[in-house]
């Protein structure tokens, strides 16, 4: 199922301060997942696609094999009721590894760990997203 690839493995590391990420750097990734959030609640699958990676575009190439990808595997994102960034870790030139604590649609806790990859033009991109339930959400 592509679902899996969407997700990754969370090999084992620290959540650094923001102080080693650029400023700059994290603010815009945290700005590309808000805004395919914002775009998925507002039912803007070409907009919530367009955030995407050239990696996530390949396995999923059109808006509706996302968007089915995404709800069918990931309600929480995809009709969080709130979201709020939580730890940051900048794990290379280019590539941020950003926490997002979710209060999904079933009104539970969740996780979810977005990777980014800043790409060519400077943008960053979405690359993949993990999602697990969770109890207790640390910031």
């Amino acid at each position: 199922m592509r679902r899996a690839f969407f997700a990754f493995a969370v090999i084992p590391f620290l959540f650094i301060s923001s102080a080693f990420a650029g400023d700059a750097e994290i603010k815009a990734g945290q700005a590309v997942i808000d805004g395919q959030l914002k775009a998925l609640l507002a039912d803007d699958g070409a907009k919530a696609y367009s955030f995407a990676a050239p990696n996530v575009k390949q396995v999923f190439p059109t808006v509706d094999a996302f968007m089915n990808m995404v709800t069918n595997g990931y309600p929480p994102v995809r009709k969080p009721q709130s979201y709020a960034f939580g730890k940051v870790e900048q794990t290379g030139p280019g590539s941020i590894i950003q926490q997002v604590l979710i209060v999904g649609p079933d009104g539970k806790d969740y996780e979810a760990v977005y990777t980014l990859q800043q790409q060519p033009d400077g943008t960053f991109q979405i690359t993949g997203c993990s999602l697990r339930a969770s109890n207790s959400l640390s910031t």
